[in-house]
């Protein structure tokens, strides 16, 4: 059995030698036989990229149509470039491009007088009649060359989202957002960007060795809706500038699959611009990566989690007496007013810190907690979105009580939006975490398009407790919320706000006079198309999410069910 292997041993071996032979017989040629020629060829012959120097798959946003539209994609445009080493009277060149197109003296001159440098671009993105009027100077070391470069549409419509393309050292690649998650699929060689024959010998071999590797290249579709994305970032600049916050966002989603219709940061910044951004901060996604305590807008968690337990009903009683002390610590109602015996629909009615105090010290720390973590609290969502944050949660694993208390309300643990959302989504998914994700599909350059399966999240609450905590959050709007003043006739809207105190880093405590504001909802609620979160920081002069917030909710919720023409359910 052993010699039958023998030939075929031999042949490999003798088909590698060829190789080895070949290559080294080529080399010997560049090297060695023209070697003179070769050397004054790459003397002067500097990096000139053809129109695919540089290319990148597409990011797309899908209308509700299914349409498909370019979020980010490639533009093409001519590129002016000198060789310093042939530049004879750099002046006399710089007045004659001047008559054409305006280009920075300063730094004309200054890569003008790199004079061991065989190339140095001088201005990029002109339009194709200024190129043509420069090529026919026709001079020598002056050269003007088709480019293309990373393009978006929409500007900074979704910009935290999308992220940009950019140097990181050497390399060029995704440095924000989609663009940075997906890179690997998003990013192509650069196949005609040859120094000389040098690299152009070494660069054919590798691909020759190695393949393009096209199979993992494609462009990517995501659920983000154009028109959706649009509106949302519209109304999330106003809320920041009527209230000169110092942060707004928001998501919004459909809560049964966990795809991601619009997110919107603002301030937001030009995409196409960026590098005129002073502070790199505005480029993070808040959403994703920083936590936050997001106050009120835990109870719905925290009652369903009683609800579930069967220690609470909604009917269930306790005397509010405005306070309580736990641990020497003093908990107060936000306007530390007693309400007399109150049932757990006012709780949620009027946001009673007690009253979901009482709620966990019915179930017990340890069911709370293990209900809190359940809702996904402890671990990252994985949505498709770099630099995913932790949550803080150390107090749900504290030894005293307070910790609890104050979790049950949404002080003392933070979280990111994005995992708050997730958690909340489970209320309108029928007692299921859903999913979350920005990318609905990959269009692969070779084989077939990849679809993202929908994952089954998991069972966090009874089918019949997310029913009673949807019909409790219905309530809410429909009787407290502005005084019931803002429910939709023929729509049921599930929501609630949260008002958070914003914790002083100097001090130990909390600011007395900034917050942030919260607000989710989703609709229509017995089944639900879309759940929207909303957030803004320390807007000023005002004090509670219902005055910040509820418009722009209602105006979403509105522009959501005229825009999908969602027939009434009431």
């Amino acid at each position: 059995m052993r010699s039958s292997f023998l030939p075929r041993i031999r042949i490999i071996s003798l088909a590698l030698f060829i190789f080895v032979l070949i290559l080294l017989s080529k080399l010997y040629l560049v090297q060695v036989v023209h070697g003179e020629e070769y050397i004054d060829r790459a003397d002067r012959q500097y990096i000139k990229p053809e129109s695919t120097l540089f290319d990148r798959g597409t990011i797309y946003y899908e209308n509700k149509d299914g349409r498909l539209i370019s979020a980010a994609t490639l533009k093409t445009g001519y590129t002016l470039a000198i060789n310093p080493r042939l530049l004879e009277d750099s002046e006399s060149t710089h007045s004659q491009i001047e008559k054409i197109i305006d280009i920075n003296d300063e730094d004309f001159f200054f890569r003008a007088g790199k004079k061991n440098d065989p190339y140095e671009e001088v201005l990029k993105k002109m339009d194709e009649e200024t190129a043509f009027e420069i090529e026919q100077l026709d001079i020598d070391g002056v050269d003007v060359f088709k480019d293309k470069w990373r393009f978006y549409p929409g500007n900074e419509v979704g910009a935290q989202t999308l992220g940009f393309v950019g140097f990181n050292n050497d390399d060029y690649g995704g440095r924000y957002g989609l663009e940075r998650y997906y890179d690997d699929v998003l990013r192509r060689d650069s196949e005609n960007m040859n120094v000389n024959f040098f690299a152009e010998v070494f660069s054919n071999l590798n691909k020759t060795l190695g393949g393009n590797n096209l199979r993992n290249k494609g462009d990517i579709i995501t659920s983000i809706e154009p028109s959706v994305q649009t509106f949302f970032q519209t109304r999330m600049n106003k809320v920041h500038d009527t209230w000169n916050s110092e942060l707004t966002a928001g998501v919004i989603l459909n809560p049964k699959t966990g795809e991601v219709f619009a997110m919107a940061v603002s301030p937001s910044f030009s995409l196409n611009e960026f590098s005129k951004e002073e502070d790199i901060n505005i480029f993070r996604n808040p959403i994703v990566e920083d936590v936050y305590e997001m106050g009120s807008i835990m109870k719905p968690l925290t009652m369903s989690a009683g609800l579930d337990s069967g220690a609470v009903t909604a009917e269930t009683t306790y005397n509010d007496k405005g306070f309580l002390e736990l641990d020497g610590y003093k908990i107060s109602n936000y306007d530390g007013k007693g309400r007399g015996v109150v049932n757990m629909q006012e709780v949620l009615n009027q946001s009673l810190n007690t009253g979901v105090a009482f709620v966990v010290s019915q179930m017990g720390n340890n069911i709370f907690a293990d209900y809190m973590k359940n809702f996904g609290l402890m671990e990252k969502t994985g949505i498709d979105l770099p630099n995913e944050v932790s949550p803080l949660i150390g107090n749900l694993d504290s030894p005293r009580n307070i910790e609890y208390a104050t979790a049950a309300f949404g002080q003392g643990i933070a979280l990111s939006p994005i995992m708050t959302t997730q958690a909340l989504s489970s209320l309108a998914n029928n007692g299921i975490l859903p999913k979350l994700h920005v990318v609905k599909q990959i269009n692969y350059e070779i084989g077939p398009a990849k679809t993202i399966e929908v994952e089954e999240g998991r069972r966090v609450l009874k089918s019949e407790t997310a029913d009673e905590i949807t019909r409790m959050l219905v309530k809410v709007v429909d009787e407290a919320l502005v005084g019931g003043t803002v429910k939709l006739k023929n729509y049921s809207i599930a929501a609630k706000t949260g008002t958070a105190q914003i914790a002083n880093p100097h001090e130990k405590g909390y600011y007395d006079d900034r917050f942030l504001h919260s607000f989710f909802g989703y609709f229509p609620a017995y089944n639900p198309e879309f759940l929207v979160f909303l957030y803004t920081i320390y807007p000023k002069e005002v004090r509670y999410a219902s005055q910040t917030l509820t418009d722009p909710f209602m105006d979403t919720a509105k522009f959501l069910i005229n825009y999908y023409e969602i027939p009434p359910d009431r």
